[in-house]
């Protein structure tokens, strides 16, 4: 039986079928063209997986991969995971893994180009550990930084020498660091969670825990490698450090723990978190991500109280009323989307005592999504209208979260940069 969100998958990308027919806007076509998170690749990395799926064609990924690449692809320091050349790797690699012999040229190209940007970035974050300097955000996170390379790296060669560097900085990131008369978590930045200086919110930085930007990211990058066997000095007790920094800051809701997004240096000197109203436990911040990184680090060490706790936190934040009612939009980033995709993910490795009310949390997900009786197509085009085609927020990312609910695990690793697999 086709479901309401399959049809809704189905009609989002058919609606993004043809590079020169889909409504990409202008943002997505000019200035975000390069993003994987807005422009071009993202959208090509729904049709790759789609094809492998045996869903489609793989006509329109190919019609999508030459048009992204119809522009030279930014690369060296301008660009980062999510953007330029960094960006068309994960894409590439995730056709190629399916189309032996494919694209292995440009890959080539495109993975001497990353190594060296890896090693650049790496000696300029040692250099600042040298000095006992705070880091930006930019230097670790998923997104932008040493984190989301690792993912591509673990992808490409989990074995590699160049996957143990990074994950060498990992460990040295966890150390603490003197700052100010005060010992701080290496991941503490000195600046807002924007990246940029905020002296009225944050006027001696944060701590951020995030997947997109914060140190959840570093926590899965660890675990997905130790779950390959690829696991340098100090590997475990980095991840126990950074189990350890969540487990202070965990909070009950009254329906389930959650975790804070960041933690100031206010809340740091108090050891208290400021009071907060409930918010959205999205992949990107809050609880859903947390979960997910957290049951990887359980896996990879082991412990199974500590797997089964994740999982259930997952449960109860995806069950939770006032979470939900916080969760506005149907992206993959930060949307319901995104939820029923962390959910299917987590179900896939839950323990049996857990994974039943996973997939029970799923079809109401689904539904808020795409209530029975909708019309796909006119859904599909009032999505694409108002969240536009992207990957992160938009169209191609809800048509691919909607896939693994709806129909069977990803067969390309299109969710790799998201360090949630």
């Amino acid at each position: 039986m086709i479901t309401p969100a399959a049809e809704l998958s189905t009609a989002l990308a058919d609606l993004l079928a043809d590079p020169d027919t889909a409504p990409l806007g202008p943002r997505t076509a000019a200035e975000y063209r390069q993003h994987i998170a807005y422009g071009l690749p993202g959208i090509a990395l729904l049709h790759v997986e789609r094809a492998a799926a045996g869903l489609a064609p793989w006509q329109r990924a190919h019609a999508w991969l030459a048009a992204a690449a119809g522009q030279p692809f930014t690369s060296g320091p301008d660009s980062h995971p999510f953007y330029g050349a960094p960006a068309m790797a994960q894409v590439l690699a995730c056709a190629a893994d399916h189309l032996p012999g494919s694209y292995e040229s440009a890959l080539s190209t495109l993975d001497e180009q990353i190594a060296q940007d890896v090693l650049r970035r790496l000696t300029a974050a040692h250099r600042r550990l040298d000095a006992g300097q705070l880091p930006e955000i930019a230097e670790f996170d998923t997104v932008r930084g040493l984190s989301g390379y690792g993912a591509y790296l673990l992808r490409r060669n989990p074995g590699g020498a160049a996957v143990r560097t990074v994950l060498d900085y990992c460990v040295r990131l966890t150390k603490p660091i003197p700052h100010g008369g005060e010992t701080l978590p290496g991941w503490w930045t000195p600046t807002a969670p924007t990246g940029r200086p905020d002296t009225d919110r944050f006027p001696e930085g944060h701590a951020n825990s995030g997947m997109s930007h914060g140190i959840a990211g570093v926590l899965a990058l660890l675990a997905l490698a130790a779950r390959h066997d690829t696991i340098v000095d100090g590997h475990h007790d980095a991840m126990r450090t950074i189990l350890a920094w969540l487990d202070r800051w965990q909070e009950e809701t009254g329906q389930g723990p959650a975790w804070p997004y960041w933690v100031t240096r206010a809340e740091l000197r108090d050891n208290r978190l400021a009071p907060t109203t409930p918010r959205r436990p999205s992949w990107c911040y809050g609880t859903a991500g947390l979960a997910r990184a957290q049951q990887l680090a359980a896996l990879a060490l082991g412990d199974r109280p500590r797997r089964i706790a994740a999982e259930t936190a997952l449960t109860a934040a995806l069950t939770d009323s006032a979470q939900l009612k916080a969760t506005t939009d149907n992206g993959l980033c930060h949307g319901f989307a995104g939820l029923a995709h962390l959910a299917a993910r987590t179900a896939d490795d839950a323990h049996p005592s857990t994974v039943g009310q996973l997939r029970a949390a799923i079809p109401a997900l689904l539904a808020t999504i795409c209530p029975l009786g909708t019309d796909p197509a006119a859904a599909a085009a009032t999505m694409a209208n108002t969240a536009g085609p992207g990957f992160l927020d938009g169209a191609a990312g809800i048509a691919l979260a909607l896939l693994a609910p709806t129909t069977t695990p990803p067969r390309t690793a299109w969710d790799a940069c998201l360090l949630i697999a």
